[in-house]
């Protein structure tokens, strides 16, 4: 259980949570970033290893190009070419956005099984101590889970916490494509639980991708559980402020610049992932037409229309969502700005009846889930608005599954 998922059991931890949380800030000042800190060896020794390769006498391109370069360098190439280099830099192909997502899945199972061999030697080092080996167990358990026959690794970073992005759906064939953005406390250890299995980014994804399918299943859609950021650690300096935000926003956007096609993209950002979302939101690609948060402590942003984006905000809320007596400020870098679900800020505020709590937006039943359902298949005039004045639904045009309504 974390920080951000965990709702209070207490009535004065509430009242109080919103003093809390300030002094959290200052206890822990420069302390969370520093000690959270990792270096990407693994990824970065990939990549090192690429910039001086070679295939069929020529130089790889260089691995930071922008995404249409790099897809066209692939296309270039054999299927036997392309094949032998995800076996020699399984990494760097694997999170190298521009690369053909079956061959990204393709490396990244490679890349699981090589970190989970270094796991295992890990899990039986006498070096280390029974936590040591105990941690080691764990996410060679979780690498294995990764690995399973039809799962599709679209990103894997084992540096650190680690990260990664999983596929639901066939992104190449997708009508319109979302993306799950979470919040603190996601790594590699929690990006799938079988217990609270909905307040993890696997359990997110999969029942947004049950829920698109219910809401209209002649549309064919694709979801991505998109962990490949390092988020947050609790309740410490680092959610308070945008900095990983800022990172998290980049890597977001060179993503969604690496999708296949041309099809609208939908972002449903929960609690700390909508900052990531609100500071991405004035560089994101065209394609992507709306915006959704859920239980977020802001966006960086007074209003909406700060956000400088073309798509559509949406925001929710539940009413048992303690998320709601965090400050609602932005002083010197602390804080996220405005309530994006305040009558002032200017997104369409959908109801989140059912939701239960901070954890609970991505459940089965919820008008939450219908209601991102609902957007990710481009059904905006089906969505329920939190208030009865149907106001969400304002200057909407209908159902639409290519573009901005």
């Amino acid at each position: 259980m974390t920080s951000f998922d965990t709702s209070p059991q207490l009535n004065v931890w509430r009242a109080l949570l919103a003093l809390a949380v300030v002094f959290v800030m200052l206890a822990t000042t420069g302390w969370t970033a520093l000690r959270h800190q990792r270096h990407p060896a693994p990824l970065q020794a990939s990549l090192s290893a690429w910039e001086h390769g070679r295939i069929a006498g020529h130089r790889l391109p260089d691995p930071q190009s922008a995404p249409a370069r790099l897809a066209r360098f692939f296309a270039s190439l054999t299927e036997g070419q392309r094949a032998s280099l995800a076996r020699r830099y399984p990494l760097a192909v694997g999170n190298m956005n521009g690369a053909p997502v079956q061959l990204r899945y393709l490396a990244n199972r490679i890349a699981l099984g090589q970190a989970r061999e270094i796991e295992l030697e890990r899990l039986h080092d006498k070096r280390l101590t029974a936590s040591g080996q105990h941690q080691a167990g764990r996410r060679m358990n979780r690498l294995e889970a990764l690995m399973h026959p039809g799962r599709k690794i679209l990103a894997f970073n084992p540096s650190g916490p680690g990260r990664v992005a999983e596929v639901f759906g066939d992104l190449r064939e997708a009508e319109r494509v979302s993306v799950v953005v979470p919040g603190v406390d996601t790594d590699l250890l929690t990006f799938q639980r079988t217990h609270r299995e909905y307040a993890a980014p696997v359990g997110m994804a999969e029942s947004l991708y049950a829920a698109e399918r219910d809401a209209d299943p002649t549309t064919r859609t694709a979801v991505i559980a998109w962990a490949d950021y390092t988020a947050p650690s609790g309740l410490g300096m680092d959610a308070a402020t945008a900095m990983r935000a800022e990172d998290g926003a980049h890597r977001l956007d060179a993503m969604l610049r690496g999708l296949p096609g041309k099809t609208p993209v939908s972002l449903f950002c929960h609690s700390y992932g909508s900052v990531v979302c609100g500071v991405a939101a004035h560089g994101l690609p065209d394609r992507v037409t709306d915006i959704a948060v859920a239980g977020s402590p802001g966006m960086r942003v007074e209003k909406a229309s700060q956000l400088r984006t073309g798509a559509r905000v949406w925001a929710m809320r539940d009413a048992d969502d303690w998320i709601q007596d965090v400050p609602n400020l932005e002083l010197g870098g602390l804080g996220h700005g405005a309530d994006p679900v305040a009558v002032g800020f200017g997104a369409r505020v959908l109801s989140a009846r059912e939701a239960k709590g901070h954890a609970g937006y991505f459940e089965p039943g919820t008008d939450s889930l219908r209601n991102f359902a609902e957007i990710g298949v481009g059904a905006y005039r089906a969505v329920s608005c939190a208030h009865e004045d149907d106001i969400c639904r304002a200057d909407l045009s209908g159902t639409t599954a290519t573009g901005r309504a």
